[in-house]
């Protein structure tokens, strides 16, 4: 199931897997994007619905902008090498 999933967000995962030498990683790293990524997940959640019930589209734009970012850092915190995380965190 795992690799089926990394195939599907394999455009968000290569870019961040490629590359050589030594990178820094740290488990809380990954700890700390699985928390981000939930987050933003449910502000855009909140955001969405909150700008459907008061029927302003215009919310609508920064509620997709905090569901990108929430699952770009859910799909590398719970799918991602370690690497990845690293290059996340732009640690080296």
């Amino acid at each position: 199931m795992k690799e089926a999933l990394r195939k599907l967000f394999s455009p968000i995962l290569n870019p961040l897997e490629q590359g050589e030498g030594q990178f820094a990683y740290q488990p809380s790293h990954r700890k700390i994007l699985m928390v981000i990524g939930v987050l933003f997940s449910m502000l855009s959640a909140f955001a969405i619905a909150a700008a459907v019930f008061a029927q302003q589209w215009g919310g609508l734009l920064p509620g997709a902008v905090f569901l990108s970012v929430g699952v770009v850092c859910a799909v590398v915190a719970f799918l991602g090498s370690d690497r990845a995380v690293a290059r996340l965190w732009k640690s080296k």
